[in-house]
């Protein structure tokens, strides 16, 4: 399974730092009894192995070659590729840059790579064979993408940062099969990649006929992209990472 992680972004929001947003230190890592800190993105990398993920792709922009330095080739038994986005044109041409990586037989796996969630098998979780969203209850949805879902875990719509969500749910991964990532695709070029947001292309593919499931298997959830997140993350890995 691959997994698929957006790092192209500028990260305005918590500018200046003098290296990609993406290698923020959160946290500390602990090896063999001796600890250093831990860059935000390992969370993902770690979730995304968790979740299956043998193979993850990192988009990135051309001046983030410190995050090729930092991951190298492979991690954990986890390989890593990289392609480039040339230009910040939203998270749907972002994740399509690894379109020619990933055959329509294999299930990929998304996560965003400036968050930090539980728990960390949530994407487990998730079946291989259906498009899931990993979902979390937040206390201000709408500076997210709300899920809206029936009684029965059917996605009805994908609230985009909208100013009154009917849902304090949001998703914060997903796994699909290669298939639909392929479909995805097609139905965004056809519709002459006018979608920034990932949530509106679903609502035109679920319009058409597509199924996505919700999966409301979170307990926490923190944007670190602002410095209140980021603050929160500390705060939240605190009280959720195991001592020694």
């Amino acid at each position: 399974m691959w997994g698929i992680i957006p790092a192209a972004g500028q990260g305005t929001r918590i500018q200046p730092l003098a290296f990609s947003k993406e290698l923020l230190p959160v946290g500390v890592r602990r090896e063999g009894g001796t600890e250093r800190p831990r860059a935000v993105s390992e969370y993902l990398v770690e979730r995304l192995g968790l979740g299956g993920a043998t193979k993850v792709c990192f988009v990135i922009s051309p001046h983030k070659a410190d995050i090729l330095r930092y991951f190298g080739d492979r991690v954990a038994g986890v390989d890593f590729a990289y392609v480039v986005q040339p230009r910040a044109a939203g998270l749907c041409d972002a994740l399509f840059r690894a379109l020619p990586l990933i055959s329509p037989d294999e299930p990929v796996a998304v996560g965003l790579p400036d968050t930090i969630w539980f728990p960390e098998d949530g994407l487990a979780r998730l079946p291989d064979h259906r498009f899931s969203f990993l979902t979390f209850p937040v206390d201000a949805p709408q500076h997210f993408d709300a899920v809206v879902a029936d009684a029965d875990g059917r996605i009805r719509e994908i609230q985009v940062k909208a100013p009154a969500p009917s849902s304090h749910w949001i998703w914060g991964a997903f796994k699909m099969p290669g298939h639909v990532f392929h479909e995805l695709h097609a139905l965004w070029l056809e519709r002459e990649r006018e979608d920034e947001y990932l949530g509106t292309l679903v609502n035109a593919w679920m319009a058409r006929g597509g199924e996505a499931w919700n999966a409301p298997h979170g307990t926490g959830y923190v944007d670190v992209g602002t410095l209140h997140g980021y603050r929160e993350a500390q705060r939240l890995l605190g009280s959720s990472e195991p001592a020694g």
